[in-house]
């Protein structure tokens, strides 16, 4: 008995130390922070969507260390008066994401598709709306910068398809619940999202020989139907309301390889991280059915009948033959601990938040800690935003704003009450950077190269004339362009 009480005891010591560890960690790490004004200054326009009036001495007056460690822990934040400024997002109508039923006569299918639209259209439209009420008035600003930072590395575009309408899903249970969390679910739930799935064509990727199958299924099943339902005019016992894309699923070709490209240049290894072409076919083998649920509307499934359940080989490592979802499932584990991910994670990191060319030694740092901790995303960020490299001189206002960071802090620093984003909005299409309209999956650039240019310049000014004509030779100036 004394053995058996004294497992958990020491449990509850070994917890309590380690707890005790990463205080002190922390600690050391704060007392790094350097805590004058330009400090302040720098960490605002970095870690935030721009400085409030007053906000710098509020901050000076709390302490940089305390509001970093606010920040880094943004679910004590109260910030319900977001809330109310917050446009919802508009209901779904039934059958809205569903293909139109079989009976269904002409009309009735060109007013579904008629209503997806608009639904989708408007889903984006109010997603966008919000985006920018919360990178102006959120007091969790560094988690609104995160949440921008990581839906731009696991990039949709929503004038794909039906990627519009999942794009809400994608942002709210994606993305947004795991920026302070582990990068190996945050790489699973984008993974599994019907957005990924759609926008990088994975639900359609199958094995070769299980996709032919299939295939002939659906060629005698639309047979059947065929004779049940004939086509044409006049055709004795004719449903002229039966298409034949209707009676067809979706036609599946054999493996797809977009996704598991994109997943190691662009979610994990990067573009010289170590991989091959065939590293590329294997992980495509390995996610095959991957799939949307009901063939296309919203929600993950795994199709067994779609998977290759062959043997793969992945960066080295061998998938056994036989498996079925825990062969994606292995993948992901394989490149989210790959040395290149984490290097790959903290350049861009770096890059966003100290200079467009990152110092190879806050780089290091920054990959060490991630791998250290197997991926903690809340303390890889405190690594970066702690460390004296990130408050260096040589890198404070050494970076150009992106459009979205302009005309944000714009807004925040004239201290303007925005209830209609409308003119935001515009102003994001004219300088190039509309909210979830980047079509590459590279997402957005972060860097000076793109958004640096006479003509850019001007279409400033002019937008910094619209949005506040008072300070707009202020904020439409060279000097305000950098931070």
């Amino acid at each position: 008995m004394r053995r058996n009480f004294r497992r958990p005891l020491a449990l509850v010591f070994v917890l309590a130390a380690l707890v005790s560890m990463q205080n002190r960690a922390s600690l050391a790490a704060a007392a790094d922070v350097p805590a004058d004004r330009s400090a302040v200054e720098h960490a605002l326009n970095r870690l935030t969507f721009g400085p409030q009036p007053g906000q710098v001495e509020s901050v000076q007056k709390l302490g940089l260390s305390r509001w970093l460690d606010q920040q880094l822990n943004p679910s004590a934040i109260d910030d319900s008066a977001l809330g109310s400024r917050l446009t919802p997002l508009p209901d779904r109508p039934d059958g809205i994401g569903r293909p139109a039923a079989r009976n269904a006569s002409e009309q009735q299918r060109q007013e579904m598709q008629r209503q997806n639209r608009q639904f989708a259209r408007q889903s984006v439209q109010t997603l966008a709306s919000q985006k920018i009420t919360r990178a102006i008035y959120s007091e969790r600003q560094l988690e609104e910068v995160l949440v921008d930072f990581w839906f731009n590395h696991f990039n949709v575009f929503a004038g794909k398809g039906r990627t519009s309408s999942f794009l809400p899903d994608y942002e709210r249970e994606a993305i947004r619940p795991h920026v302070w969390g582990n990068f190996r679910e945050l790489l699973g739930a984008t993974a599994k999202s019907p957005a990924m799935l759609f926008y990088l064509d994975n639900w359609l990727s199958a094995d070769p020989k299980a996709a032919e199958q299939l295939q002939n299924v659906n060629n005698r099943r639309r047979v059947r139907i065929a004779g049940r339902f004939p086509q044409g005019p006049g055709a004795q016992g004719a449903d002229n309301n039966m298409p034949p894309q209707q009676q067809q699923g979706p036609r599946r070709n054999g493996l797809n390889e977009n996704y598991a490209r994109e997943l190691m240049e662009l979610h994990t290894l990067g573009v010289d991280g170590g991989y091959t072409q065939q590293d590329i076919i294997e992980v495509a083998r390995a996610l095959t059915g991957w799939t949307l649920a009901n063939g296309q509307d919203g929600g993950f499934r795994f199709m067994p009948a779609l998977h290759d359940r062959g043997e793969k080989k992945v960066l080295g490592h061998t998938i056994r033959s036989g498996g079925g979802i825990d062969d994606g499932e292995q993948v992901l584990d394989i490149v989210a601990a790959h040395p290149s991910t984490a290097k790959h994670i903290a350049t861009k990191l770096v890059r966003r938040f100290v200079n467009d060319e990152p110092p190879v030694a806050l780089v290091n740092k920054v990959a060490a800690t991630f791998t250290k901790t197997k991926g903690d995303l809340r303390e890889t960020v405190r690594t970066l935003v702690t460390a004296p490299e990130f408050y260096a001189a040589e890198h404070r206002g050494a970076k150009v704003k992106t459009p979205l960071v302009f005309v944000v802090s714009a807004v925040r620093a004239t201290g303007r009450d925005m209830r209609d984003n409308r003119q935001i909005l515009n102003a994001l299409q004219q300088l190039g950077m509309a909210p979830y309209q980047c079509q590459p999956p590279t997402g957005y650039d972060d860097t000076a190269d793109t958004w640096v240019s006479a003509g850019a310049l001007v279409t400033r000014m002019n937008i910094a004339q619209q949005l506040t004509p008072q300070r707009a030779a202020l904020i439409g100036g060279p000097d305000f362009q950098r931070y």
